[in-house]
């Protein structure tokens, strides 16, 4: 009798085989007796019986959501974007093209502007007993039906790229607080590299809204590392920001202020004019390691589809950096010193980390393939005003070192990084005081080769 009447109640359904490795299941939306089925939630509820019949089939176990993701394009859009040649569907490329706006610009109203400038049409929806903003919608370049474009909301687009979630993100500023160009080139690398390495502690740190929020705003500083960089590996960094754009966000809240050294770090990055040598290397490097962090920090709060997100971004990454970092750390060990300077900073090395422990992460250091072109760039650093072997003990103590695969790697990086102090100390004496104008001598331009030996440098 209760069979009976389940079978009464039920919604009609018909299962077809449409290919040999799936069915569709077609089902109608009346039961049999005219009531409207309960649908809340249903693909989570579908989702979450899924999960079962793969585990009691031994199937092939797919991650399950969190109600986080974005809508995907339907079969229609898809179509659409195949008839008319595209590579992706309009609301896929609309989504990349806002994350990668809403990285580089300060304010809502920035956001709006550099958007039209792609030739994305832009509706605000305006509240009608406010007066003001409460909404967007976006439509890509000839993205029409019926003559009419197609748009998409932002939230449609992507939960966080919602018009309330972008405001707390980007707050209004004004046009004096926003970045001038900087006089040293290299120190917006240098802010983004040591603002990456610290977002490890705000993942360790236990505060998980902290975390989400140092993990959004590393996903704009990969956006930004994208424009700030050429050459080959600019395809696996943007592959690497789009999919770290599914592990920037979670059922966890983001505390965005907690992040706001990172987010700035990020957005200086958008304005860095050129990478001054090896910078940009050292910042994929120091990026791909926080990929993998990240994606540990999801997968131990069971976050599957951001951890795969960020894993895939960790991949992307390591082989952008595999394709800019081989070249520069090859010319480094041409350029090796001479025998002398390397023992003393071998002795330098051993001297910065004295401990047994240490003692024997030097022996590692001095193994690695990497140690020829450590002592080149200690070389520079020394030109560039550094102690050695202090500043062996500095970059040694940043983050430990014992997990590195290649720690000599790691110290270049690190060192690679770090400002130039002579310069400073030159630019700071240029603006105490003024400098009489005299003539210029004549000289000759010296070409590399021509330069003095180090020896004749040194007297």
């Amino acid at each position: 009798m209760g069979t009976a009447r389940k079978w009464r109640t039920a919604c009609r359904w018909i299962a077809v085989r449409h290919a040999d490795d799936h069915i569709h299941i077609l089902a109608t939306t009346v039961r049999a007796d005219g009531r409207r089925p309960r649908t809340n939630r249903d693909g989570w509820r579908a989702q979450r019986e899924c999960r079962k019949i793969e585990a009691e089939f031994g199937l092939r176990r797919l991650k399950s959501g969190d109600l986080t993701a974005p809508r995907t394009p339907t079969g229609a859009e898809r179509a659409k974007a195949e008839r008319q040649g595209r590579e992706e569907p309009a609301r896929e490329w609309l989504r990349e093209q806002a994350y990668a706006v809403a990285a580089a610009v300060r304010s809502i109203d920035e956001y709006f502007t550099v958007l039209r400038s792609l030739g994305i049409q832009v509706k605000p929806r305006i509240g009608p007993e406010t007066g003001e903003v409460t909404g967007y919608s976006l439509a890509a370049p000839g993205d029409t039906t019926g003559g009419q474009p197609v748009r998409y909301g932002g939230s449609s687009l992507a939960p966080d790229l919602s018009y309330n979630r972008l405001c707390e993100r980007l707050p209004t500023q004004d046009l004096v607080d926003r970045p001038q160009q900087m006089t040293d080139p290299a120190e917006p690398w240098h802010r983004a590299e040591t603002a990456i390495r610290h977002t490890h502690a705000a993942l360790a740190s236990g505060d998980e809204a902290m975390a989400q929020g140092h993990l959004d705003a590393f996903g704009d500083a990969l956006h930004n590392l994208v424009l700030a960089t050429h050459g080959p590996h600019q395809a696996e960094l943007r592959a690497a920001a789009r999919a770290f754009n599914r592990a920037r966000r979670s059922a966890v809240r983001a505390d965005h202020q907690a992040a706001s050294a990172l987010r700035q770090a990020a957005k200086e990055l958008s304005y860095a004019t050129r990478d001054p040598g090896g910078f940009a290397v050292a910042v994929i490097f120091v990026a791909l390691h926080l990929a993998r962090a990240a994606a540990n920090w999801h997968e131990q709060r069971g976050h599957e589809q951001q951890a795969a997100a960020a894993e895939e971004a960790f991949r992307h990454l390591q082989a952008g950096y595999q394709q800019a970092g081989e070249p520069v750390l090859a010319d480094l060990t041409r350029r090796a010193p001479r025998t002398a300077t390397v023992r003393r900073f071998e002795q330098d090395l051993r001297a910065a980390l004295p401990d047994h422990a240490d003692r024997i992460l030097a022996d590692r250091i001095l193994a690695d393939p990497a140690w020829p072109a450590l002592t080149t760039t200690l070389a520079r650093a020394e030109t560039a005003g550094h102690n050695p072997r202090r500043l062996l003990a500095e970059v040694a103590a940043q983050r430990e070192l014992d997990t590195a695969g290649q720690p000599a790697e790691v110290l270049n990086w690190r060192i690679t990084v770090q400002p130039n102090k002579r310069a400073q100390a030159a630019r700071s004496r240029s603006t105490r005081t003024p400098t009489p104008v005299t003539p210029a001598p004549q000289l000759t331009p010296m070409t590399v080769s021509e330069r003095p030996p180090e020896h004749s440098r040194r007297r």
